[in-house]
């Protein structure tokens, strides 16, 4: 029962049984739902017998891309609290199905956004992937607040004009190897060459040109179906970039390496590019849409797939010019690392506003969610020295992370590791001479003993799994953003990562 229909019974049985307006009395128990198993775990030992936790996200479900179903939007209806992460950990899809179906009078709280003033630490989502080409995605910037955004806004942006000797197709190829079209002008563009991210976000893509020559391509971006402003970009294919006007026909930047995205500004209603190679301090740099021209050089050229699934970019064995999406799978995220809870200290926060919010919505319980978190809270604290001390039997020189995905910063932050990364070639290819060479430099420069997968994202690690063998070492396992058979709760995942990592990386015997 949803607590305003508890209140109610209880304010008209009152005088006969003397009932308090409490959720999880008469032996029902506050119904927790969260949206993913690790923030369940937490919200259990939080509540104890006075709630009833679970999780949208089933077990080895991936919480990057998980679909909501009916089903979930019924449950969130009958919450009497909501736990998300955020910070675009989750899918907006499953996001705008929480708060469109979240009772008004229920907390609904995004834990890694409200957590910093219970102690936690954030850090930025660094990706560093060693591309010989421009890395160019896309990206929302913005909180848009004064323009009437929330987390569940959409913001599109529409390729609504192109001019160029060929056809441009950005598309996204995801986990498995199934291609995305983003836009693609070989039909010509019009509505449907429109994408949609939530406000903060950035997405990778793969940027596909026919022909070499001169592109101008324009982006109009949008907030909830208000024009927000628009770019022309300019695109140098196959031809040297610094003879190529840009499209205000004033001095060029050229964008030819590094991490580039084509940018929605929320707050300033522009469309721009974010480059990190263009800086002001240590800031990325915003650079007018106008006075771009990226780079897709001649290395950039690939062979189209022999796979039906990519016939849109082609015939099989034709040369294309490509900008690749460097990480694999549909990654929209943030700026911010949403994996706080690889940080012990961060679960701590994160335990202690789940209390605070457990109280709110059932203020008869709070001393058992004082005492419940006061116990959980020591166990944490014996969790956090167990990792710290294990980690520190690793020698300094072995402590490096090559994982599945970039779940892992706040572990390495805290407790000495470096996350050292590597590249994923799109699935749907075999990998290149290249991608494969610079794995393998990767793992013999640094000595690395052992790689890592995640047990719900092996499929991702194929290419990874078999360098790794190529070079003679071993291949682990980390947990990353869910659970699995072997670790069912969040102290037995830390538990296990901190094991693992030292059988994996410490001194041989």
């Amino acid at each position: 029962m949803k607590r305003p229909v508890i209140a109610a019974l209880c304010a008209a049985a009152l005088l006969l049984t003397g009932c308090s307006a409490s959720a999880a009395d008469g032996g029902g128990r506050l119904n927790v739902v969260t949206t993913t198993e690790i923030l369940a775990d937490l919200a259990q030992h939080v509540g104890g017998d006075r709630v009833a936790a679970s999780s949208l996200v089933p077990a080895g479900g991936d919480p990057h891309s998980y679909e909501p179903t009916p089903a979930d939007a019924k449950r969130v209806a009958k919450a009497d609290v909501t736990f998300t992460n955020h910070l675009l950990l989750e899918p907006q899809a499953l996001i705008k199905t929480i708060d469109a179906n979240a009772d008004d009078d229920a907390p609904n709280v995004s834990l890694a956004e409200a957590a910093e003033s219970y102690g936690a630490n954030v850090i930025p989502l660094v990706e560093n992937i060693g591309l010989e080409v421009l890395w160019l995605g896309l990206r929302v910037r913005g909180n848009g607040k004064a323009r009437g955004a929330t987390r569940t806004s959409s913001i599109e942006l529409a390729a609504t004009k192109l001019e160029g000797p060929g056809h441009l197709i950005a598309y996204l190829t995801e986990s498995l190897g199934k291609p995305d079209k983003y836009f693609d002008s070989a039909d010509g563009l019009d509505r449907t060459d429109t994408t949609t991210l939530p406000p903060a976000a950035h997405t990778h893509l793969n940027w596909a040109f026919t022909q070499p020559g001169v592109y101008r391509l324009t982006l109009k971006g949008s907030l909830d179906g208000k024009p927000l402003g628009e770019g022309t970009f300019t695109f140098a294919v196959g031809v040297e970039p610094h003879t190529v006007k840009p499209a205000n026909g004033g001095p060029a930047t050229v964008l030819a390496d590094g991490h580039t995205d084509l940018t929605v500004d929320l707050d300033a209603g522009q469309v721009y590019a974010y480059s990190d190679t263009k800086k002001v301090g240590a800031e990325q740099a915003k650079v007018p849409a106008g006075q771009v021209v990226i780079d897709v050089p001649n290395k950039a050229l690939v062979p189209v797939p022999d796979d039906q699934r990519f016939s849109f970019l082609g015939k099989p064995g034709t040369q294309i010019h490509q900008l690749p999406q460097a990480v694999l799978g549909k990654h929209v995220h943030g700026e911010i690392d949403p994996h706080l809870w690889e940080d012990v200290a961060n679960a701590k926060a994160y335990v202690q506003l789940m209390r605070d919010t457990l109280i709110s919505a059932d203020p008869d319980g709070k001393p058992t969610y004082d005492a419940n978190t006061a116990a959980y809270l020591r166990e944490l604290d014996d969790l956090d020295q167990y990792v710290r001390a294990t980690l520190t039997t690793i020698p300094a020189a072995r402590r490096q992370l090559i994982t599945t995905h970039d779940a892992f910063g706040y572990l390495a932050s805290a407790y000495g590791m470096t996350v050292a990364g590597f590249v994923v070639p799109n699935p749907a290819q075999e990998p290149s001479v290249e991608q494969v060479r610079k794995l393998s430099d990767t793992i013999r420069n640094l000595k690395v003993p052992a790689v890592f997968t995640e047990p719900n994202l092996a499929q991702r690690a194929s290419v990874l799994i078999q360098v790794a063998r190529d070079q003679g070492v071993q291949v682990c396992s980390l947990y990353g953003d869910t659970f699995d058979e072997h670790a069912r709760s969040y102290v037995a995942m830390m538990r296990h990562n901190a094991e693992e990592l030292q059988r994996c990386l410490g001194a041989p015997r």
